[in-house]
């Protein structure tokens, strides 16, 4: 019997990573699952131990030395981490540059960016050492597109795009795979985080069109861990039909 891929997700305990880990419980990957809530990680822990092995870990990938920890914490024999997706992310506010909370630009970078460099830093060396893996980093179309009032959050989301085409290159070498997935507009927590919990404003985002769902991303994020060993899909936007561009959408 073939051994199942291990696949580490951060933020797995909401929106992509959540309906990620789901799916992939149920295609043969056994998952170490990382998040900042425990008691939503044993939840998913628990339901998705009848599919497949799961172990949690529950941290803030703000912090170096809690990445660290955690993540050097994991017990041997699943430190062949052969899948990492960089899912953990957030937004939060939508003000100009001129007015924005210094608070809010501190959470952006260091969830978005820093946060995503620690994790990877941690798991890269072992793929290197065995030649093989797969990293797959979770961006936006605001990676692409810059839009009024979220500067920062676009940059933080370009910077991801220039590290992950700065991981292919220097991963090129060993054989690791590298993709960076840029959904536009996906119905999660995403716009409740960036309206600090003001759900009518998060609700009015969605307002008059069929938004992507979770799960559309999680079976995007499948496809391309299942391409065959030659095939890398490396970079990847995707919107719902009803948005053309960072800023330019049709509502009924």
């Amino acid at each position: 019997m073939t051994k199942n891929r291990i696949a580490l997700i951060t933020g797995a305990t909401s929106g992509i990573g959540e309906a990620t880990a789901r799916l992939l419980a149920k295609n043969n990957f056994s998952l170490i699952l990382c998040g900042r809530r425990e008691d939503k990680l044993q939840s998913l822990k628990h339901e998705l131990t009848a599919l497949t092995s799961v172990i949690t870990l529950c941290f803030d990938v703000r912090s170096k030395e809690d990445v660290k920890k955690q993540l050097n914490s994991i017990i041997e024999e699943w430190r062949e981490i052969d899948v990492l997706i960089n899912n953990a992310g957030n937004a939060h506010g939508l003000d100009p540059i001129q007015s924005a909370n210094l608070d809010d630009w501190d959470a952006m970078i260091d969830i978005n960016v820093k946060g995503l460099l620690y994790v990877s830093r941690e798991i890269l060396p072992a793929m290197v050492s065995k030649k093989k893996g797969h990293i797959v980093n979770l961006g936006s179309i605001a990676a692409k597109q810059a839009y009024a009032n979220g500067s920062v959050y676009c940059a933080s989301k370009a910077a991801v795009d220039s590290i992950t085409e700065g991981m292919r290159i220097d991963l090129n070498p060993y054989g690791i795979k590298v993709t960076s997935i840029h959904p536009g507009m996906v119905e999660t927590e995403f716009s409740l985080v960036r309206f600090k919990g003001d759900k009518e404003r998060a609700d009015s985002v969605y307002k008059g069109l069929t938004p992507l769902s979770a799960n559309d991303i999680a079976d995007v994020i499948l496809y391309t861990l299942n391409c065959p060993p030659h095939v890398v899909i490396a970079d990847l936007v995707i919107l719902p039909l009803a948005q053309a561009s960072a800023t330019v959408v049709k509502r009924s």
